[in-house]
């Protein structure tokens, strides 16, 4: 394999693999916005400026890129996260070029119309309306508000429903014209292509788009906290859920890779990607003392991987009518303890090879070795993961 890392006239940061496994590419086209880019009034912007993105262009309306990309074998999508958004394609390597084209013709010239934001808005609002069927969606925006005061990490990607009623044509048109830019904008390529030739071929679809302007930076610091913060939410039924957060630095922070390890001890470790591969957590010290013991049905940790400082979460759901002042009591021994004693050489030997196992299982197919280009340029550079 070798790797091919350049940015062009424009700013665009291209990063191309050659991986020979198999006979197709993947191509991923990463923008810098996401609810991290949002305020009050505002928020959900960057999902439903990514919904308006496929209703098309006038040489790609909508549709046809879709069926085009199903018919030569290919797949097509794209998500909206924290800190970006991104539209990937994978397909047979000689119908690279096709997804290029695509998305050149989507960065500058999508046309959706006062009618196809009406059109979207009750889609929206039901995507909203499905996360709140789950008490964990729930808990966890209560969370995020109360962990962040000041920054917008503390809006959901999916955004407040007064605002999802209230954002107009307008106020898309200008998030997109703000943000989809080249200078915002970062191309990885995966699979059995040659580098050079490649670098040329995106050249000549993106090398022409000019970049007018630079997207605002988010300046945004969330202050110190100063205490513990609890909150409840009531709901229906009669299942309990416990969140707990804790400010942790951002992704490039030195201390993220311990904070991994620490994960992966407490409740076995977690993935970024849908798919990536699934590890049990059963050894892990919380699913022992929790679920083992029968205090909680499942227990989890994550950790933000974040360009600002964000959080480490665990959740855990409990039995029907578990005292939940018994389990907090278990957590917070089981974190005390990682906190006082040292841990011990073989728990650490299997906490790595847990969170190595979780990045080689999303590291096997193409689709995902294009993901984690562009995921990491983000936060550094490719090396940085």
């Amino acid at each position: 394999m070798s790797l091919l890392r350049t940015t062009l006239d424009n700013g665009i940061k291209v990063l191309i693999l050659e991986q020979d496994s198999a006979p197709v590419v993947s191509a991923w086209i990463w923008y810098r916005v996401g609810s991290r880019n949002e305020y009050l009034g505002q928020t959900g912007i960057s999902h439903w400026t990514e919904h308006m993105l496929f209703k098309g262009t006038n040489r790609w309306p909508q549709g046809k890129a879709d069926k085009t990309i199903s018919r030569e074998g290919g797949t097509y999508n794209a998500m909206t996260w924290l800190d970006f958004t991104t539209f990937y394609t994978t397909l047979p390597v000689d119908k690279l070029s096709l997804s290029l084209d695509i998305e050149s013709d989507r960065m500058q010239n999508c046309t959706f119309s006062e009618f196809d934001v009406e059109a979207e808005r009750p889609v929206i609002i039901s995507e909203r309306a499905g996360e709140e069927n789950s008490p964990l969606f729930l808990l966890g925006e209560e969370v995020n508000a109360a962990a962040f005061r000041v920054h917008p990490y503390r809006y959901e990607v999916v955004g407040h429903l007064c605002d999802l009623q209230s954002i107009t044509y307008l106020d898309l048109q200008k998030h997109y014209h703000t943000y989809y830019t080249p200078n915002n904008a970062i191309i990885a390529v995966a699979g059995s292509v040659n580098a050079v030739e490649t670098e040329r071929l995106i050249n000549r679809y993106f090398g022409a788009i000019h970049s007018d302007v630079s997207p605002p930076q988010v300046t945004a610091k969330e202050p110190a906290q100063r205490g513990e913060r609890r909150i409840q939410v009531e709901g229906p039924g009669h299942t309990h859920y416990l969140d707990i957060a804790y400010h942790v630095p951002s992704a490039t922070h030195e201390d993220s890779y311990a904070l991994t390890i620490m994960n992966a001890i407490l409740t076995g470790g977690s993935g970024f990607l849908v798919g990536q591969g699934y590890l049990t957590n059963h050894t892990s010290r919380l699913y022992k003392a929790l679920v083992d013991s029968e205090h909680a049905l499942d227990i989890s940790g994550n950790m933000m991987t974040t360009l600002d400082p964000g959080l480490y979460r665990i959740a855990a759901t409990l039995w029907p009518d578990q005292d939940m002042k018994e389990l907090e009591s278990i957590l917070w021994t089981e974190i005390d303890r990682l906190k006082n004693e040292f841990v011990t050489q073989n728990e650490m030997v299997k906490a790595q090879q847990q969170a190595l196992a979780l990045f080689v299982y999303a590291s096997e197919i193409i689709t995902y070795q294009a993901f984690w280009l562009g995921f990491t340029e983000q936060f550094a550079d490719y090396n940085w993961y």
